[in-house]
C-alpha cells in the first residue's frame, strides 16, 4: 500500500503525497478559493493519455485553458505566449502537470503576470542575480500548484531556469513567492515519463544531494534531508529500473527529490556539476538529466582533495562504505544505461573554452568546494569528463 501524507510547510504550503492526482488538485483549488485555473501541463501527456482530462473533468468549470507548449529548457518566447494566454483567461490560479521546464515556465509566468511583462524582451528587467531576486518587494498575486511527472525538483524551489533563445544562455529568475504553493506527488502520473528522463532527472536529484553534502557550506539540517533523500533515490531508481510499474519504488524516488531540495532550500549552494550543467543545457541542448549524469562523478574527483570526509558521507549513504565516491557514482549511473562522458552527448574539446568561459559567470563555480579561481579549472573537469 502506497503512503499517504499531507505536510505543512513555510511559503510553500503543503506536499500532498501519496492520493491521485486529479482528486488532490480538484481539493487543492477547493481550499484555496480559486475559481480560474489555467494548466501549463505536458503536450505528451495531454495528446497521448487521459492524465490530463483526468485533471480538467476534476475542475469543470473552474478549468479557463491549457497550455501544453513548452520546450526543453524553458525559453522566453513559450513563458511569454503562456504568460499571454494565462492573462487573456483571467487565470487566478495556475496548476502544472509535467516535468521541470514546465515548472519553471510557471514560475516565471507568475512573474511576468505580476510585473506586466509580454515580450520576450521585457524580462531583461526581472534577471536575479547571486544578491538581487526578480522583482524584489513585489507580490505575486496568482500562484502555482505542481503536479511533477519527473524527479528534476524544481518544484520546491523559488528558482526559474528560463533561456534567453539570443545569446543562448540559461538565466535565473527568483523570487520567494515563485514557489509553488502547493505540489502534489503522485507516482501514478508518472509511468507515462519515458524511462530515460525519470532515471537521469533521478541522477539530477541525486546531484542536488550529493553537492549539497559535499559543499563547504553544508551544516547537519541539510545533511539529514540529502543523506535521507540520496538513500531513497538510489534505492528506488533501481527498483523502477528492474520493475518501472513499482509505484511504491516510483513514489520513494518522489520523496528522495523532495529532500533532494533541502540543502538548497536551506541556504547551502550547489558545485560545478550544477553551474557546467547550466551551460550543457542552455548552449548544447543537453538533457538537464544527462549533464548530471555525465558531470558530477567527474567533479567528485577533482574535487576531493577538498571534502574527502564528506565524499565518504555520500558513499556510505549509497550502501558502499569506504568505497571512492566518485566510483559509486559512476558505476550507479551505468548501471541505469545513463550516459557517462561528454562524447556520448558529442561534444569534443574545441567547445571545453566555451564551456570553462560560461560556467564561470554561472552563481554556482563560485561556491564549488575547491575553489576555482579561473575557466583553466573548468577544463581540467571536463577534460575527466570527456
Amino acid at each position: 500500500m502506497l503512503k499517504t501524507g499531507r505536510v505543512a510547510l513555510g511559503r510553500m504550503e503543503e506536499v500532498i503525497f501519496g492520493k491521485p492526482a486529479a482528486e488532490a488538485v480538484a481539493e487543492t483549488v477547493q481550499r484555496l478559493g480559486a475559481q480560474r485555473v489555467f494548466l501549463m501541463v505536458s503536450g505528451t501527456l495531454n495528446r497521448e493519455t487521459d492524465e490530463i482530462e483526468k485533471v480538467r473533468r476534476a475542475l469543470g468549470n473552474y478549468c479557463v485553458g491549457t497550455f501544453d507548449a513548452m520546450p526543453p529548457h524553458t525559453p522566453r518566447a513559450a513563458v511569454i505566449a503562456a504568460a499571454n494566454q494565462a492573462r487573456a483567461a483571467k487565470a487566478d490560479l495556475i496548476v502544472t502537470v509535467g516535468g521541470g521546464s514546465i515548472t519553471d515556465g510557471a514560475k516565471a509566468v507568475q512573474l511576468c503576470l505580476a510585473l506586466g511583462i509580454d515580450t520576450p524582451e521585457g524580462m531583461d528587467a526581472c534577471r536575479a542575480n547571486a544578491t538581487r531576486d526578480s522583482a524584489p518587494g513585489a507580490v505575486l498575486g496568482i500562484r502555482q500548484v505542481s503536479v511533477p511527472t519527473t524527479l528534476s525538483a524544481g518544484e520546491f524551489s523559488a528558482i526559474s531556469g528560463v533561456t534567453d533563445e539570443r545569446r543562448k544562455v540559461k538565466e535565473l529568475f527568483r523570487h520567494p513567492m515563485a514557489i509553488p504553493q502547493v505540489v502534489i506527488l503522485d507516482p501514478a502520473v508518472t509511468v507515462h515519463t519515458p524511462e530515460w528522463l525519470w532515471l537521469s532527472t533521478g541522477i539530477r536529484a541525486v546531484d542536488h544531494c550529493v553537492e549539497g553534502v559535499c559543499s563547504r557550506e553544508a551544516h547537519p539540517y541539510a545533511d539529514a534531508q540529502g543523506l535521507r533523500g540520496l538513500t531513497l533515490l538510489t534505492q528506488g531508481l533501481k527498483a523502477v529500473k528492474a520493475d518501472p510499474s513499482n509505484l511504491e519504488a516510483r513514489l520513494d524516488c518522489q520523496l528522495g527529490s523532495w529532500l533532494s531540495m533541502g540543502p538548497l532550500a536551506s541556504g547551502v549552494p550547489m558545485g560545478a556539476s550544477h553551474g557546467i550543467g547550466y551551460i550543457l543545457g542552455a548552449a548544447f541542448d543537453v538533457p538537464h538529466g544527462h549533464t548530471s549524469c555525465i558531470m558530477l562523478p567527474s567533479v567528485m574527483r577533482w574535487n576531493k582533495p577538498a571534502n574527502a570526509d564528506r565524499q565518504a558521507m555520500i558513499s556510505a549513504a549509497m550502501g558502499r562504505p569506504g568505497a571512492e565516491a566518485a566510483d559509486v557514482l559512476h558505476e550507479f549511473i551505468a548501471g541505469l544505461g545513463m550516459p557517462r562522458s561528454l562524447s556520448a552527448v558529442k561534444i569534443g574539446p574545441e567547445h571545453f573554452d566555451k564551456i570553462a568561459q560560461g560556467a564561470m559567470n554561472t552563481p554556482w563555480v563560485p561556491r564549488n568546494p575547491r575553489p576555482i579561481p579561473t575557466p583553466a579549472q573548468i577544463r581540467e573537469i571536463l577534460e575527466l569528463a570527456a
